[in-house]
């Protein structure tokens, strides 16, 4: 009753006329953005907010095999469609942050984000459906300027909504859900691609550019997860009268002194995961 009672004093009082806002007591639960069953629908959104960049990141690997054939390429080649993924994020992860928090703010820099991640993927397609094995790299490098980024965003509309000992397992909940995007892709662009292949007679680019342009509806999916996330953001400023994605904390770089050792060692076992697992990832299948 306390937290409910100190979540309904934030709520604007109805003596103020204003016209924007609803007391709380006029709405149902689930349009409540103070009350846990409205955050639940925020949290889902959330969480398939990643799931089209997580899915499509992985087309590569689902369909290694297809793309060395009917590109014509070999698994060095095969492999740089990942390697100008990752190129622009050894930088951008930090400037994305810096946009989110002072350009752009979370709704608009998470939209921004979420059309790079579609405009990739949808490169990537036309690369394969013309058969240009450079414009699929193109590709990968736009998709990977808004991939990462999208992923900042989301963990800043994970602090902006849930706080305390809930924020671990919402950092959890979206990055399973981000998972499944990927574990999704690995068991269905195959078939896909085989479908595709029996309806046009043939395997070749073209039959690969389309898997990858049905692909990019999960993107599509994704980026009115981001639109749709914007709006309810949006209300719920207006009607708790908060600022948009609002941590509370102002970051500078030079904070970066005050690292402790564990921190910097949390640091050197995700690189070394990802630099382990990554590659796996890309060959294995």
């Amino acid at each position: 009753m306390a937290v409910e009672d100190e979540q309904e004093a934030l709520l604007p009082g109805g003596d103020e006329g204003s016209s924007s806002s609803v007391p709380r007591r006029q709405m149902p639960a689930i349009c409540d953005p103070s009350r846990f069953a409205h955050r639940i629908v925020v949290l889902t959104f959330m969480c398939f907010l990643g799931f089209g960049s997580y899915f499509c990141y992985d087309n590569p690997a689902a369909l290694q095999t297809q793309v060395q054939l009917d590109m014509k390429v070999n698994t060095a080649d095969f492999m740089q469609l990942y390697a100008f993924y990752s190129w622009p994020n050894v930088v951008l992860c930090f400037f994305g942050g810096f946009l989110i928090d002072r350009v752009f703010g979370i709704r608009l820099g998470t939209i921004i984000f979420s059309l790079f991640v579609c405009a990739g993927q949808v490169i990537f397609a036309a690369g394969a459906l013309f058969n240009a094995f450079w414009l699929m790299e193109a590709g990968r490098l736009v998709f990977g300027i808004g991939g990462e980024s999208l992923a900042v965003a989301q963990n800043t509309y994970a602090v902006s909504w849930f706080k305390g000992k809930e924020l671990n397992l919402v950092f959890g909940l979206q990055l399973s859900m981000a998972r499944v995007g990927s574990t999704v892709n690995m068991n269905i662009m195959g078939l896909v691609y085989e479908r595709i292949k029996d309806a046009m007679g043939s395997a070749g680019h073209t039959t690969l550019g389309i898997t990858l342009m049905i692909g990019a509806l999960t993107c599509l999916f994704s980026l009115m997860c981001a639109l749709i996330l914007g709006y309810l953001d949006k209300r719920a400023e207006k009607i708790l009268n908060k600022e948009q994605g609002e941590t509370g904390e102002v970051i500078k770089l030079t904070d970066v002194k005050d690292f402790s050792l564990s921190l910097w060692l949390i640091f050197l076992v995700c690189v070394c995961y990802y630099v382990a697992v990554f590659p796996f990832i890309g060959l294995g299948k």
